[in-house]
């Protein structure tokens, strides 16, 4: 019969969190995701404020075909 190992695993590695993403200026979806993000913090939400955060990020590639 083996014996359990009793030693501890190494400890994880964290990075800093990221810097949220910035509005496009002149983008009227761009500044009310923000101005939900900031609700949604205020509020202790921090799922609406990681799920403004997403939407933040993908969309403006979707300025891209603006231009």
């Amino acid at each position: 019969m083996s014996s359990p190992t009793t030693t501890m695993e190494p400890p994880v590695q964290l990075s800093l969190p990221r810097t949220p993403p910035v509005p496009a200026p002149g983008c009227g979806v761009c500044a009310a995701l923000a101005k939900q993000r900031t609700a949604a913090y205020g509020n202790g939400d921090l799922s609406g404020v990681s799920d403004c955060n997403v939407e933040l990020t993908a969309h403006p590639k979707k300025h891209l075909g603006m231009r």
